[in-house]
């Protein structure tokens, strides 16, 4: 609790404690001034300033104490002013009879020419000073709280949207792969035993992929993963996929080593890998191709990763949504959340489709290998 923030916060109070004293002291003086100006007697000047100074810091904490009670209850704000200012009141009525007792009765000071100060006339005296130091605690004090509450409503809001957005992201994000994951298995292992006994070093070889998609599946990942390691893991996927479709689905791969360590969204890139898949490259009928292309590029005094997953497929059509619509809207908002700035962009033709997502880079793993 003694961290930077709550000692500014503590600087802050005591800043606003000097700044209500002060303006306190001020307009006891603004009030004295001109009674000595008049020629008025120095005693019963001094006597009223000397009243100001001690009655305000007991206004002050006794206020302080009001308020943060009331708070602590859940008070209205109207039933908090009346709570203040009756304080205020009590506290000015006392001290001004108080001190015309003192003054008068024990000391023998005439604070009035024409005689003792009325009680009565003393009491009201008092409530209206009780009244103005409350207006100027107010002011001081906790005009600039309910600031600082306001603020901070407005940032718990600001962060309960972006815990809710990150939530929703990942609940579809879960919802996606709950659909595509148990197709993708069952496909698999039924190529798998298909070449148990045709091809058992294929079929050993799809098995080690598969064990370690599924092995990566249940340990998780982090937020952020490095294009290396995103791309050690499509590499996997993708050898899974073209055994599956034997030659009527090739992968080919251009990730320059200067590009691996960029820090990128865990399998960003694997919904746009599989729209390329199921609705580009095996739309074709044969031949179909997928290419993953990373590239480093200079921009002003910084540099940004342009990735790219290109199909050779038929292009986006111009009635019908896609059903892999629902894959690029995540990846999009993954994006808006983990990489502000970055984009997602489509270029379609009849020769192929291009997914082209641009990151600016803000931090590179000094432990990456190149990926080509």
């Amino acid at each position: 609790m003694g961290g930077p923030a709550a000692q500014h916060l503590t600087l802050f109070a005591r800043r606003r404690w000097l700044v209500g004293m002060a303006l306190a002291v001020v307009i006891g003086l603004l009030q004295t001034v001109p009674e000595f100006l008049e020629d008025e007697r120095i005693s019963s000047i001094v006597l009223r300033f000397m009243l100001w100074v001690v009655e305000t810091p007991i206004q002050v904490l006794a206020l302080s104490v009001t308020f943060d009670h009331c708070i602590k209850r859940q008070l209205s704000a109207t039933k908090v002013v009346v709570a203040c200012v009756l304080v205020a009141v009590v506290i000015g009525v006392l001290s001004a009879l108080a001190f015309v007792f003192v003054s008068e009765g024990l000391l023998g000071f005439e604070l009035d020419e024409k005689g003792p100060l009325p009680y009565p006339l003393a009491a009201g005296f008092g409530a209206m000073i009780g009244i103005l130091i409350a207006g100027i605690w107010g002011f001081a004090f906790v005009s600039p709280h309910l600031t600082e509450q306001a603020q901070l409503r407005t940032l718990e809001t600001e962060q309960l949207r972006f815990e809710a957005e990150q939530l929703r992201v990942s609940s579809e994000m879960a919802r996606l792969r709950s659909q595509l994951e148990p197709h993708f298995l069952l496909n698999t292992l039924n190529t798998i035993a298909g070449l148990v006994t045709q091809n058992p070093r294929e079929a050993r070889r799809l098995l080690g992929c598969l064990g370690d998609l599924l092995r990566d599946s249940l340990q998780g990942h982090d937020e952020m993963q490095t294009l290396d390691q995103e791309v050690t893991w499509l590499r996997r996927y993708a050898e899974i996929l073209e055994s599956r479709h034997g030659d009527t689905l090739r992968f080919d791969w251009d990730i320059p080593p200067d590009a691996g360590g960029v820090l990128l969204p865990t399998l960003l890139l694997q919904p746009l890998v599989e729209n390329a898949v199921q609705h580009g490259a095996l739309c074709r009928g044969g031949g179909g191709r997928v290419t993953v292309r990373a590239t480093l590029q200079a921009v002003g005094v910084g540099s940004k990763l342009v990735c790219t997953v290109t199909d050779n497929g038929p292009g986006l059509p111009t009635t019908e949504p896609r059903s892999g619509a629902v894959g690029l809207r995540v990846v999009r908002r993954r994006l808006e959340l983990r990489c502000p700035g970055s984009t997602l962009r489509l270029q379609s033709s009849s020769e192929g489709t291009s997914a082209i997502v641009e990151l600016a880079v803000a931090s590179v793993s000094v432990t990456s290998e190149g990926t080509s």
